[in-house]
């Protein structure tokens, strides 16, 4: 028994291993009590989730302020009551355990701050060109973000005009203020008609003028003030309609003869390039550490399309909107990345976990931190979207360490509710999972 009693421990101990390894993780299920398949049509195998969130001590825990159509930040035409609501905004961040705000600056070609190359935003007192007479909201908003321990990244659409103008280009041109590079510049505007009275305008990004715009746009915005990074969503080339709308760009300005597809792609790469090239001449003269972060469409490629594409049928940044993320991570273009994965587990064509595994598998090696952009939006609004997605997302990351943070959308919907799914929701993830604060981790590729 002497000899037996040794053995018999350790073979007991192996077992209690191997049941709580596989206690660490459980097949997740859907509203049917059926297991989630990893890859919707494309993978049946089951989806496994860690039983617990584990929180890091260091992940970024940001939100978007949507400013265009006033969807997260109303109107203003005095200071006290911009002060007011924007103090609001950054309190309830800060008891929510949240380190970082994400704030729309210039949603089209305009501004929330004092500016030489645009116009005071419409979306802001409700006339475009008019401001706050003595007032500085963006050093007002940075400041007091500073003051409770979040950082402020500057978000901006680079090449936004109007997403769905009701009139077409020259007739909309007028109705902008005179300053606005866009009516200052007609010529570097495209135009694509996506329906009756619809038409999508933007910036042509195949414009010399049009990047060193939004570069000087950039520098302006740093030079200024104090934010803690340059934030750029998803909008580059249109998500549909692009067809013709840079014919003579495309023939005058290529001197490589490159194919359309790649012209474009070169030209988003200008920006981005250019945008960190201009941040790391900055930050050298000034020994801070302004980082550059994109916030794509969540799917780069499809494997049937591209072999290094993922297990997704969606629409793909790639080859619609001609935006290489991929390319952007693998070179070091950008600081981080937030691929907007605003799909649930079930979804059939992009489905969440596959999802995940190939943009934490993609940023594997690279320099670049990756955050993962997640609705709250969608809570309770359709199928697959329960008060416990959001919540079981979070869970899914903790198995990628290359996950280091999450960004939501958006403010309005987490802290002012609409349905009982999302009030349960984020009530989940700010009572049980953020519960406590989370330091900003340090981001390697900021120099």
């Amino acid at each position: 028994m002497g000899r037996l009693l040794p053995a018999l421990m350790l073979i007991f101990g192996i077992a209690l291993t191997f049941r709580a390894a596989g206690a660490s993780e459980e097949t997740l299920r859907n509203e049917e009590g059926k297991p989630e398949r990893y890859a919707g049509k494309f993978s049946n195998a089951p989806v496994r989730i860690p039983v617990r969130y584990q929180p890091k001590r260091s992940e970024l825990r940001g939100v978007w302020v949507a400013t265009v159509e006033n969807i997260d930040f109303a109107q203003h035409q005095d200071a006290a009551s911009f002060k007011k609501e924007y103090l609001e905004v950054v309190n309830n961040l800060k008891a929510a355990n949240c380190n970082a705000i994400f704030f729309q600056v210039r949603p089209n070609c305009d501004a929330f701050y004092a500016s030489k190359e645009n116009p005071w935003s419409r979306w802001m007192t409700g006339t475009e060109g008019l401001g706050i007479p003595g007032f500085d909201p963006l050093k007002f908003m940075v400041d007091e973000a500073h003051k409770r321990g979040l950082e402020f990244h500057a978000w901006l659409n680079p090449y936004r005009v109007d997403a769905a103008a009701k009139v077409p280009k020259e007739e909309y041109l007028k109705t902008r203020d005179p300053r606005n590079f866009a009516r200052r510049h007609p010529e570097l505007v495209l135009q694509a008609k996506l329906g009756p009275n619809r038409y999508s305008l933007l910036l042509n990004p195949g414009e010399p003028a049009v990047i060193r715009h939004i570069i000087d746009t950039v520098a302006e915005i740093v030079e200024n003030y104090q934010i803690d990074a340059i934030h750029f969503d998803d909008y580059f080339y249109l998500y549909s309609g692009n067809e013709g709308i840079d014919t003579e760009s495309y023939k005058r300005l290529n001197p490589k003869k490159l194919s359309l597809d790649d012209w474009r792609r070169e030209n988003v790469n200008k920006v981005v390039r250019g945008i960190k090239a201009k941040l790391m001449e900055l930050n050298r003269k000034t020994g801070r550490r302004v980082a550059f972060g994109i916030s794509p469409f969540g799917i780069w490629a499809n494997k049937q399309t591209n072999p290094a594409g993922s297990l997704t049928g969606g629409k793909q940044s790639y080859y619609a909107q001609y935006a290489d993320t991929r390319a952007w991570v693998k070179n070091g273009w950008i600081d981080y990345i937030a691929p907007q994965l605003y799909w649930d587990f079930g979804h059939d064509v992009a489905a969440y976990a596959c999802l995940a595994d190939w943009w934490a598998e993609t940023v594997k090696g690279t320099p670049v931190s990756l955050y993962i952009g997640q609705s709250a939006s969608r809570l309770g609004t359709m199928k697959g979207w329960d008060q416990n997605e959001l919540a079981d997302q979070l869970r899914y990351n903790c198995k990628h360490p290359e996950i280091a943070g999450t960004i939501l959308f958006s403010y309005s919907k987490i802290f002012r509710p609409r349905n009982a799914a999302q009030k349960a929701g984020m009530q989940k993830v700010f009572r049980e999972y953020w519960k406590r604060p989370a330091a900003i981790p340090r981001r390697p590729n900021v120099r």
